[in-house]
């Protein structure tokens, strides 16, 4: 596609961002739709970001996507956000208009969109989400959309996942350390189990977890997306459970944000299939 005086822009801010997997969706998108814009990446130092954001406005762009490290401090940069925003203290979509700068965050609907789309069984049935951090908060608020029943909260530190709890103010919400997913009861009483921490991008074992406890119904979901099944997806194959990564959720967070930005419907088979190439898989 010809860039020329008329291309609008759109992008991501990041440190890393040469990874992101976002630009191919989008611009994919954009070739399916026949739109005269580009989706860049920007590669914005955690100093910068102020000054980043100051010049949306400035340079003409549409919106950007906001990625690690900048969620949480875009939040508190950004007068106007969306409840969801608020309530997830975390940013990761910015766009203009009328000289103000708008923040939402699609990553918990992304989350429950391709969760429903996948029909993991989650009405009145337990769910344990792994971590305390940014993901671990989209999913609790993705799960509780869900109906989920219980919903347990575990994590290496204790204060964190209390904290994080307490934020959504259910009765339904525990939080256990995580020696409790080594407990055959817990995990047997399970319709998913979700990982939202980073434990597994690296090789090597995932921490001692009961698999052979799970129910043939259980979904396995790890936040992370590779072109492998993470160390935390292994063992459910290896024992014929259900799984799934996080590249659903980001295409279907990433269809949001195409949609905040651009005021059309995306293309999500074409985005999709742009995101599964870029990940060296098939869609």
């Amino acid at each position: 596609m010809a860039i020329g005086g008329g291309t609008r822009l759109t992008g991501i801010f990041g440190d890393p961002v040469a990874h992101s997997a976002s630009p191919a969706m989008h611009n994919a998108a954009y070739a399916a739709l026949g739109m005269d814009r580009v989706y860049v990446p920007f590669h914005v130092l955690p100093g910068q970001l102020p000054a980043a954001l100051r010049a949306i406005e400035a340079l003409g762009l549409l919106g950007v996507n906001i990625t690690v490290p900048h969620k949480e401090r875009a939040a508190r940069l950004l007068r106007h956000q969306s409840a969801e925003a608020r309530a997830l203290g975390a940013v990761n979509c910015v766009w203009p208009r009328r000289g103000e700068l708008y923040g939402d965050n699609t990553d918990a609907r992304g989350l429950a969109a391709d969760l429903a789309a996948l029909r993991a069984p989650l009405k009145g049935r337990t769910a344990i989400v792994i971590g305390a951090g940014g993901g671990a908060a989209a999913a609790v608020l993705a799960l509780q959309r869900l109906g989920v029943r219980r919903l347990v909260i575990t994590n290496r530190t204790r204060r964190r996942a209390l904290n994080l709890a307490a934020r959504f103010k259910s009765a339904r919400i525990e939080v256990r350390d995580l020696r409790a997913l080594n407990d055959p009861d817990l995990i047997g009483d399970a319709a998913l189990v979700l990982n939202a921490t980073s434990v597994g991008l690296e090789p090597g074992p995932f921490l001692p977890l009961a698999w052979d406890a799970a129910r043939t119904d259980c979904f396995f979901y790890d936040l992370i997306y590779a072109a492998e099944p993470t160390a935390f997806l292994r063992p459910a194959l290896e024992r014929g459970l259900r799984t799934a990564d996080g590249a659903g959720m980001l295409l279907r967070q990433g269809a949001l944000a195409f949609e905040l930005f651009n005021g059309v419907k995306a293309p999500l088979q074409a985005m999709r299939e742009a995101l599964y190439a870029r990940l060296g898989r098939s869609a």
